[in-house]
């Protein structure tokens, strides 16, 4: 069956970087190969783009943006852009699915959506022309005068993106940027740099001039580079917390704008009059999606001391009773972890774990059971306390913890006790008594009884989970450029 998807896939060994509207053979000399998680089998490679091939790209974009017309078209005729846009990525929805779940590991379960949601991300974007289109006029305070407040598009901007949603973390930054009117230049992430070639092909489908768009692919590394170019006017990342931090040091060096959407270590808090069986149904959508390899996911459940033992048999049965297997496997559930680096990683945590005295109620440090591929077996830890590692420290796998807590002061003490600040869920059967409680969590989102993203909504992380916002207006203001206008009100 493997065989014969990859056979079907559009791209698998290219040796060309997206310049100025067209495939160009890369200069560097070094490749990068693709390898299926879920089989050990490298099935496609990229070239390593060279410095001048970086040079080529941020060039075209910046011809583009100065001289294409595409920040100057009306915001309504750029939306018809990115609603032509939409159209042609939903027609590209098996490829996108098949390549993201080879790349990655990700169940197609999961990446079969990602068409669908990144074409709604584009629409999403489109319906705010009006809003760049509405005047905004502001008087004097003391009546002598107004001001036309005008938004111009920023620039070339740096659009750097992971490996566990490679589509839709491009196109949430993507979107947004085109419909301001910047110009960008895309660098994917290593393990994950083919699916993003369909997104071009779409592009180029709408109608997107030439240079708008442009991608180059590359080490880590190289993304620095991208990020220090003197051409890239604005940076968006997401990813780790610690490459976010040189990122922002960067940019802050360079005065350069930066929105970074990092990591997390968000918190369940389980209220005691909270419906379980409910809970159960939403539970690894909302804590461990994509196998644990989502940066809001609560990962951490705060189970009220009088049922700690019930809420810890629920969770253990849900999880150990999910199909973990082949990705492309509709029934599949939990995958293997992306790569090689990653399994070890969280095995490490699960050792770790062990080590500090949480106990495992289902997976632990066990082989998976496979012949071939990055399985970590889903871990749930029970009696974990708040200064365990497991219980402050990003994962990114399919581990779980759950933590005990006596009073609602506790429970919100224990939910703030991180340096992260990115997503939680309340759940209870008062959403309005969930409601009021959410205040007191410092966290940029929140669900209540579930967790899902809203485009229209902004998503931002506090404290180490980032800076600025995506999605929303907000996430739309990231890529614009103020100006004030000032004349007097003649008499």
């Amino acid at each position: 069956m493997s065989a014969l998807i990859t056979a079907t896939l559009p791209y698998t060994h290219t040796d060309d970087v997206f310049i100025d509207g067209a495939w160009h053979a890369a200069t560097g000399t070094g490749r990068t190969l693709v390898t299926n998680p879920a089989t050990e089998e490298v099935w496609g490679s990229v070239p390593q783009a060279s410095v001048a091939d970086l040079d080529r790209a941020v060039a075209a974009a910046n011809r583009a943006f100065t001289g294409s017309g595409w920040r100057d078209l009306a915001p309504s005729v750029r939306a018809g852009y990115l609603l032509r846009l939409a159209d042609e990525i939903e027609k590209r929805a098996e490829p996108l699915s098949h390549t993201n779940t080879f790349e990655n590991g990700s169940p197609v379960a999961e990446t079969s959506k990602a068409a669908a949601n990144a074409a709604s991300i584009f629409r999403y974007f489109a319906s705010l022309a009006p809003t760049l289109e509405k005047a905004d006029i502001r008087p004097f305070p003391d009546g002598s005068g107004e001001t036309v407040v005008r938004q111009d598009p920023i620039g070339v901007c740096a659009l750097i993106a992971p490996w566990n949603f490679p589509i839709n973390l491009v196109v949430a930054k993507l979107a947004p940027a085109l419909m301001a009117g910047c110009t960008v230049v895309i660098k994917p992430a290593s393990p994950t740099p083919l699916s993003i070639r369909l997104i071009v092909d779409a592009a180029v489908a709408a109608g997107i001039p030439a240079g708008v768009v442009n991608v180059v692919t590359g080490p880590g590394s190289f993304g620095d580079a991208l990020v220090k170019h003197p051409g890239v006017a604005k940076v968006a990342f997401t990813g780790s917390t610690p490459v976010g931090r040189s990122i922002a040091a960067a940019c802050g060096t360079l005065l350069r704008p930066v929105t970074l959407e990092l990591g997390g270590k968000s918190s369940a808090l389980v209220l005691p009059d909270a419906d379980l069986d409910a809970l159960s149904r939403v539970l690894i959508r909302t804590c461990m999606r994509n196998t644990g390899q989502t940066c809001y996911i609560s990962t951490r459940i705060l189970a009220p001391a009088e049922r700690y033992d019930e809420l810890v048999d629920m969770v253990t049965a849900t999880i150990a009773e999910a199909r973990q297997g082949d990705p492309m496997d509709p029934r599949t559930v939990f995958g293997p972890a992306a790569t090689k680096a990653q399994e070890q990683t969280v095995r490490g945590y699960i050792r770790t774990g062990l080590a500090e005295g949480a106990r495992a109620t289902t997976g632990g440090d066990v082989d998976a059971g496979f012949d071939r591929g990055f399985f970590v077996k889903p871990t749930v830890f029970a009696d974990v306390t708040p200064g365990m590692r497991i219980a402050q420290e990003e994962i990114f796998g399919p581990v779980l913890s759950i933590l005990r807590y006596s009073g609602l002061d506790e429970a919100v003490s224990i939910a703030n006790n991180t340096t992260f600040g990115l997503g939680g869920t309340i759940f209870s059967d008062d959403e309005d008594a969930a409601l009021a409680l959410a205040p007191r969590l410092g966290t940029g989102s929140l669900g209540l009884n579930f967790f899902a993203s809203n485009h229209a909504a902004p998503f931002a992380g506090r404290h180490d989970s980032g800076l600025g916002a995506e999605f929303g207006p907000e996430g739309l203001r990231a890529y614009l450029s103020p100006q004030s206008v000032h004349r007097r009100i003649r008499s």
